[in-house]
């Protein structure tokens, strides 16, 4: 159990002018809120808060800090309320308490979209204030520190991911690293114990061997140093457990494998000593390629700065060297909350807490998607991956993840810059969109006033802000064709019952469907949501249907459907709405020239099938779902469709050539082959081609049988 009176003696030591009568004050109304409340272990609930704000107290945080940490599960877990808040502690107090609330009567049919809506909620409160996530940071160390607590291991190693997932890596944005390495120890201990255990074993093997020189290491390292007269503090420390074993998982090798398992870190008094060091370093010890990394001229996003170099340094041994200055040092360390830690009463500017651009980045984020889960997701996104940074043409340096593309980088430019993208120039270069940049391009964005997102883009972007904005334009475009497909399919239900269709006798049932217009309902219908005999039964609850029949192969309607993804092909379907998403089933691949059917499915609008496809029999008891279409004719009939056939050769030299060679002599061409069996004398192939219809792939097919290596062809059916 904290005593209250260390907390106080915390404060006063680093702030001897700080008012401890508010801070006793907050301790006595937590105590006083929280009465009865008890943690998992037992233990009164009040000293949690004071135990998180000892936490802050030891990175000498100012008063306001302290005090939300005290109050931060008052307006959430008792019935304390932000008016009284405000007036016993003041209103800046009362709204960092409310951002750090987790918000648990946020109604909310899943898990991940309650997780969602709390961690929206506390974006938005840290846009305000930094220093409400440096209490949910400190929140959720205590949390991870006591975890044992919690009986239920599977309620354990929920925390547990979730601090691995979000805490750490928002620990690491802002630069509190200490408090990062802590959580991902603490949450690995959790997920992996057996793997943190043996970690843990190896480096006291390690340690006890003498393997590990760290005296030995740093006296030639600082010899080095001062001969040069170069006076700097030289320390040496072993990697975390966690970084150790994500460094083994995501290089594939073994611990013994690891050879810089030290990091040695050299702090100097300016800027230009620290590649003066860099200078000595590598002229006395070989630098491995591919190691160096200078953060001094280009920060991290979080402002980290610091030189890393691996050498091949004292004992033969490879190890990481970091050279910074005492400033770059302190805020390697702090972080953000070095902004807010207390400096003889000079309180810190509100500019710095709205500085972080990627903090901006998640707002937009925020704002473009509809559903929790795809913020998550996206958030998620935004925070793990590594950087590279780019250049704009003008120099501006633009930083990125890991893996980011063209596409990403007119996204981080403006939003309007990636929705008009057509092309890119890296270093003078065309390129195509899904290059992945390297560190140090140079990247020019080619806009045109036409151009709106591909869907396709969404395959290569690595960014959340790139992938929020492209769902967000192919959502908007969906509907527009969900709502005209949907409206269709109720007004033919209407003319087959003797109804003349009315927006009216829709807008009657609105509520009923929880819509707030009729297009919501009509986009339901048209993406699969909602069945449209169902939603006329609610018209029209006393009429009585007659036993719906399979459609028939006439048309009652004849119009040009336009393939959504695939670029601006036509594609001659008759019966369809325009404009709308179109697929073709891949269980049957029908052809021009096979008799087909539409089905209206869930989230992808219309899937054509084969008229004899077996998958049908499972909409057979829907058959409001089936639409009346047919191949349409004439010269603007698409030039390629895919066609699969299943064939099995001999299995000798010159075979597959063989038979590619018959395939493209007869317009055919191969977009796909795989091998489903083969044996000593026979290969069973599946191969997709291109051909222009049922035609086409039929005289393909007699060809093959013609051929003497093919020992059987057949157009594939159900795969």
């Amino acid at each position: 159990m904290p005593n209250t009176q260390t907390l106080i003696d915390q404060v006063k030591s680093y702030n001897p002018d700080a008012d401890i009568s508010v801070v006793e004050d907050a301790i006595e109304f937590a105590k006083k809120m929280h009465e009865g409340q008890t943690r998992s272990s037992g233990e009164p609930y009040y000293t949690h808060p004071v135990e998180v704000a000892g936490i802050l107290a030891d990175m000498k945080m100012d008063i306001g800090t302290i005090l939300t940490a005290i109050l931060h599960d008052t307006l959430e877990d008792t019935d304390a309320t932000f008016q009284e808040l405000e007036k016993k502690f003041g209103h800046v107090v009362a709204e960092l308490v409310d951002g750090v609330s987790k918000l648990n009567r946020i109604e909310s049919k899943t898990v991940e979209g309650k997780q969602a809506e709390n961690f929206r909620k506390l974006l938005l409160a840290m846009s305000e204030d930094i220093r409400v996530l440096l209490v949910k940071l400190a929140d959720r160390l205590h949390n991870m520190r006591t975890i044992d607590g919690i009986k239920k291991p599977e309620k354990q190693r929920r925390i547990a991911l979730e601090t691995l997932e979000i805490y750490a890596p928002l620990a690491e944005r802002v630069g509190v690293n200490a408090i990062k390495s802590e959580l991902e120890d603490l949450a690995f201990g959790v997920l992996n114990p057996e793997a943190r255990d043996s970690i843990t074993n190896r480096l006291s093997f390690l340690r006890k061997e003498g393997t590990i020189v760290v005296d030995k290491i740093i006296t030639e390292l600082d010899k080095l140093l001062s001969d040069s007269d170069i006076h700097a503090e030289i320390t040496g420390r072993e990697k975390t457990r966690y970084s150790i074993w994500k460094k083994m998982q995501r290089k594939n090798v073994a611990f013994e494998q690891l050879s810089d398992i030290m990091a040695f870190r050299i702090v100097v008094k300016d800027i230009e000593q620290c590649y003066g060091v860099l200078g000595l370093i590598h002229s006395r010890y070989h630098s491995v390629p591919g190691r160096f990394k200078d953060y001094i001229s280009t920060p991290k996003p979080n402002g980290y700065q610091s030189i890393h170099t691996t050498v091949m340094g004292p004992a033969r041994q490879r190890i990481e060297v970091q050279i910074r200055t005492y400033d770059m040092h302190h805020q390697a360390d702090m972080g953000v909350a070095a902004h807010w830690a207390y400096k003889g009463g000079n309180m810190p500017s509100l500019k710095d807490v709205k500085k972080y651009r990627w903090l901006r980045e998640l707002l937009e984020i925020l704002e473009q998607e509809q559903r929790p889960e795809d913020f998550w997701e996206n958030t998620k996104l935004e925070l793990f991956q590594d950087q590279v940074f780019a250049f704009t043409p003008k120099g501006d340096l633009i930083e990125l993840p890991s893996g980011a593309t063209p596409i990403d980088f007119a996204y981080a430019i403006h939003s309007d810059i990636g929705d008009k993208c057509v092309g890119a120039k890296i270093n003078g270069r065309i390129a195509p969109l899904n290059t992945k940049l390297q560190n140090g391009d140079q990247v020019d964005i080619v806009t045109a006033k036409t151009q709106q997102p591909s869907p396709t883009w969404e395959r290569f972007v690595v960014t959340g802000k790139a992938r929020s904005h492209i769902r967000k334009f192919i959502r908007n475009q969906q509907r527009g064709e969900y709502v005209t497909l949907g409206k269709a399919m109720l007004q033919k239900i209407f003319r087959q019952e003797g109804y003349d269709f009315t927006e009216k006798a829709v807008t009657g049932i609105t509520k009923e469907y929880s819509a707030d217009e009729n297009d919501d309902i009509y986009a339901k219908i048209g993406s699969g949501l909602l069945v449209a005999r169902e939603v006329f039964k609610s018209i029209f609850p006393a009429h009585k249907t007659a036993i719906a029949k399979r459609p028939s192969a006439d048309m009652d309607a004849a119009t040009m459907v336009r393939r959504p993804v695939d670029g601006d092909t036509p594609m001659p379907i008759k019966g369809l709405i325009p404009g709308m998403a179109v697929h073709m089933a891949r269980c049957c691949h029908p052809l021009p020239g096979d008799r087909i059917v539409g089905i209206v499915t869930t989230g992808k609008g219309v899937t054509i099938h084969t008229i004899d496809c077996d998958t049908l029999e499972t909409f057979a008891d829907t058959p409001e779902r089936w639409i009346d279409v047919s191949w349409g004719n004439g010269d603007d009939s698409p030039e390629s469709h895919v066609g699969r056939i299943n064939m099995i050769i001999q299995n000798e030299a010159g075979a597959l050539g063989t038979l590619s060679t018959v395939i493209g002599i007869n317009g055919g061409n191969i977009t796909n082959l795989k091998i489903t069996s083969r044996s000593e004398d026979f290969w069973e192939l599946l191969i997709d081609i291109y051909v222009n219809d049922t035609k086409h792939l039929n005289n393909i097919v007699a060809a093959l049988r013609a051929t003497p290596a093919v020992a059987n062809v057949e157009r594939a059916k159900g795969r």
